[in-house]
């Protein structure tokens, strides 16, 4: 599993990363405090609180996966 803090800081962009999740084979999670929600439930994502930073949780990381996703990340978790 690799961990990452993303951005993600209007609507528009909340619906672009969930079609680009969607087309991706994992499974994501986002974290933001106590709660843990699909990555792919554009309705989970919009329950958080998007104006800070965003824990992506990646379970079956690939290397390309890093390339798609490189306009949301912010930085890698350790």
């Amino acid at each position: 599993m690799k961990s990452f803090l993303i951005s993600l800081e209007t609507i528009a962009e909340v619906q672009t990363f969930v079609n680009l999740i969607g087309t991706l084979d994992s499974d994501f999670d986002l974290v933001s405090g106590r709660y843990v929600i699909d990555a792919k439930s554009i309705l989970g994502i919009l329950s958080l609180d998007i104006s800070k930073p965003i824990e992506l949780r990646v379970y079956s990381y690939k290397d390309e996966m890093h390339q798609k996703l490189k306009d949301y990340i912010l930085e890698e978790i350790e």
